[in-house]
């Protein structure tokens, strides 16, 4: 009887293997894919065919009194899961981390510019910092290029100035400053950025207006006013394919009246179509408890952007952009801050692709563990 169950176990294959492994999170699949060639193959057609993987969501908390103390949080939405990174050889930051793109994340201090693009953030890279001392800049990965733009000190000469660091190289370059029109805004507080292989946008965030600037040609263009509506008195940019997608948020911060979602194309982005408006519950939901609703943050990666409200981080909104500018919103609950502890933690978002290498590369190295959280 036991040898005619095994033969029977064994005998599984095709769709109804590949539909099994459609339900099974990414992290299992893993040891799944070495089982046989038959496995193997049915993995990699399950996650082609029924539930292919979709971009990560990646929560970092530090401590805002030891900035070495931080943990990793995953949320996979292929498999609606949020898990625990564990490093065994954790990273000890000397400063703060931040993030003002959805790939990378860096610390910055007058000694060192350390900086992480691959996917869980385990592995650092770094180098020596920028020639003008910044506070607040904008830190961007256009290529093979990092791009530090403004967030100048007030005793430096030039308060627009860009340097840009090519990876391969490992090499710091000076750049045009940053338009004139940015000086009151250069600072990551004030400006939205979105970019791509080849194009930096960095828009004002209160005022839609916009300038690009190509880090071949070093050239800078605009201005742009990106807003499409008046009403709008916060807003974000963010990179879909070749266009741009805008989440707004419309009334005043006292008295909100909503937040919608925006496609912006065309060479100068002269081209607008509204594409989805947040529904009311979940426009609550982001707001939180605060009296107020001021800003929003957004991490993306193809056609998930993730939306949450810094004052208020306990829940995020999803949207998921589809053909013809199509939207799917949905909510998710933060586990990064599922406790009243959390409060004296930095929150630092990044959004990256990840599949079965990715995820092969941090068990091989042995560096990083998965705990799938209860929540």
């Amino acid at each position: 009887m036991a040898e005619e169950q095994v033969a029977t176990e064994v005998a599984i294959h095709g769709d109804v293997l590949e539909t099994i492994f459609s339900y099974v999170p990414l992290i299992y699949l893993l040891p799944a894919n070495t089982v046989s060639k038959a496995w193997n193959a049915a993995v990699f057609s399950s996650l082609r065919r029924f539930n292919k993987p979709k971009p990560w969501l990646i929560v970092h908390t530090q401590s805002i009194r030891a900035s070495h103390a931080t943990t990793t949080f995953a949320y996979d939405p292929r498999s609606n899961i949020w898990l625990h990174i564990h490093q065994k050889l954790a990273t000890r930051h000397e400063s703060a981390l931040h993030s003002s793109d959805s790939q990378l994340l860096y610390t910055l201090t007058p000694s060192k510019f350390s900086f992480s693009i691959d996917p869980f953030h385990l592995t650092w890279h770094h180098a020596n910092p920028p020639a003008v001392w910044r506070t607040d800049p904008i830190v961007t990965v256009v290529g093979h290029r990092i791009i530090v733009a403004g967030g100048a000190c007030d005793f430096e000469d030039d308060p627009l100035a860009v340097e840009i660091y090519d990876i391969n190289a490992r090499t710091w370059e000076r750049s045009e400053s940053m338009p004139a029109t940015l000086k009151d805004s250069a600072a990551s507080t004030w400006l939205s950025v979105a970019a791509d292989t080849k194009t930096i946008f960095m828009m004002e965030q209160m005022s839609g207006v916009a300038h690009s600037f190509n880090p071949d040609s070093k050239i800078w263009s605009g201005p742009f006013d990106l807003r499409p509506d008046r009403s709008i008195y916060f807003s974000v940019i963010r990179f879909h394919g070749d266009s741009l997608i805008m989440v707004g948020l419309l009334g005043d911060s006292e008295n909100i009246n909503g937040v919608k979602a925006w496609e912006l194309s065309g060479e100068s982005l002269e081209f607008c179509k509204e594409i989805g408006v947040m529904p009311k519950e979940l426009v609550e939901k982001l707001k939180g408890e605060g009296t107020s609703f001021s800003s929003i943050r957004v991490s993306s990666k193809a056609d998930f952007f993730y939306i949450y409200n810094p004052g208020e981080p306990g829940e995020l909104v999803v949207l998921e952009v589809g053909g013809e500018g199509l939207c799917r919103w949905g909510i998710l609950r933060n586990a990064a801050v599922n406790d009243g502890s959390r409060v004296a933690e930095r929150l630092v978002v990044t959004c990256s692709d990840v599949g079965l290498g990715d995820i092969g590369k941090v068990v091989g190295s042995g560096n990083g563990i998965f705990t799938i959280l209860k929540c």
